[in-house]
């Protein structure tokens, strides 16, 4: 009895611990999204519309345009440009799915962006927004993925379809370390979006976190771009 006492313990502990570690990881960025299930789709102009993913053009790596098709019933495909689309919400396909975790979410109560819908990305949807995107002297409005949907009320990290990966060491088909991403896009507060390099992480840490002291005097000194989701997690949840 006092085993199994133990091994209660034991599994609860763990579980707690890797429950804490899934709700400060960044949802994985997706390049493949199933034609099966409903898309939901936000227009400027406030329509709404649901439909399924017949295509997805991409240019460089960022959207170019999305093909609906059986729309409000309709057999006719509707050709959107990024341009008229405000936001959505797009089921991954099974392809991209694989390998990838899905357990990035935390209890929805806990959610500090009030804006999105949980119980669709609870479903294991990826959310793209329009987002103003400052590169080099002049902004663009880009349709990104938004990788922190439950923790971006403060800070927005965007999943950088051109980014590289560091190096990952894998046993048994089960990655162990490394696969980092080398970028991302970040907006903190209102100012438009830009490209994060892990290259730069040093120099950037200041800037994005030294409003929030704790965080700052915890790891401002070495920051690891290792534990950006860390950093960025802890920043939601706990710098005010």
């Amino acid at each position: 009895m006092k085993l199994s006492i133990q091994l209660v313990l034991v599994i609860l502990t763990f579980s707690t611990t890797l429950s804490v570690l899934q709700a400060q990881k960044f949802q994985p960025g997706t390049f493949s999204f199933s034609g099966k299930k409903t898309a939901y789709v936000t227009l400027q102009d406030g329509t709404q519309l649901q439909g399924n993913i017949k295509d997805l053009d991409r240019k460089k790596g960022l959207i170019e345009e999305v093909v609906l098709e059986n729309v409000g019933g309709s057999t006719k495909k509707r050709k959107l440009k990024p341009a008229e689309i405000k936001h959505m919400y797009l089921p991954p396909s099974g392809w991209d799915k694989l390998g990838k975790s899905l357990d990035f979410l935390n209890d929805a109560t806990q959610w500090d962006n009030v804006d999105l819908d949980k119980d669709i990305i609870g479903k294991g949807y990826v959310f793209f927004e329009q987002a103003p995107v400052r590169m080099g002297k002049k902004t663009r409005n880009l349709l990104l993925q938004l990788v922190n949907p439950s923790f971006s009320g403060k800070l927005k990290v965007y999943f950088d379809p051109l980014a590289k990966e560091t190096t990952s060491l894998g046993i048994g088909g089960i990655q162990m370390v490394g696969g980092d991403e080398k970028s991302y896009y970040v907006a903190k507060g209102t100012a438009p979006a830009y490209r994060l390099k892990k290259a730069d992480y040093d120099d950037e840490f200041k800037p994005l976190f030294e409003d929030c002291a704790d965080l700052f005097s915890k790891y401002g000194k070495d920051p690891s771009w290792g534990d950006i989701e860390k950093h960025v997690f802890e920043y939601a949840k706990t710098c005010k």
